[in-house]
């Protein structure tokens, strides 16, 4: 969205940063955006250590599709289990995307339309 050359600048000048999970233990994120790609495939440990980060003056968004967990466990994941933990937690909101919200090839579409009819089997 910003272009590689601003990208590459932000990022060398520390603006944006692209950290794995696993070097976020012991770190405070303050007046930052935080954003946590493939939140599905992560651990319940993992995710409330993520969660925890939040410091003053941040927003965290945490997108995931459990649909495509690749965890051994699938009732394991992070982000399912988190739902089930945060739902009624005031200030954090679960949004649920369906085909109609696909922006990607029109045959998409079809596909998650015929795997839910498939799983639904």
């Amino acid at each position: 969205m910003l272009g590689i050359e601003k990208f590459r600048f932000l990022r060398e000048e520390g603006t944006i940063e692209i950290i794995p999970l696993a070097y976020m233990r012991g770190r405070t994120l303050d007046d930052a955006y935080i954003i946590l790609d493939e939140a599905q495939n992560t651990t319940p440990e993992q995710m409330k250590m993520f969660l925890t980060r939040m410091g003053s003056g941040s927003q965290m968004v945490v997108t995931g599709d459990v649909t495509q967990i690749d965890l051994e466990k699938k009732q394991r994941s992070g982000l399912i289990i988190a739902e089930k933990i945060l739902s009624n937690v005031d200030g954090i909101k679960f949004i649920r995307f369906n085909e109609e919200d696909v922006v990607r090839h029109g045959l998409v579409k079809k596909i998650i339309t015929a795997y839910e009819g498939w799983e639904k089997e």
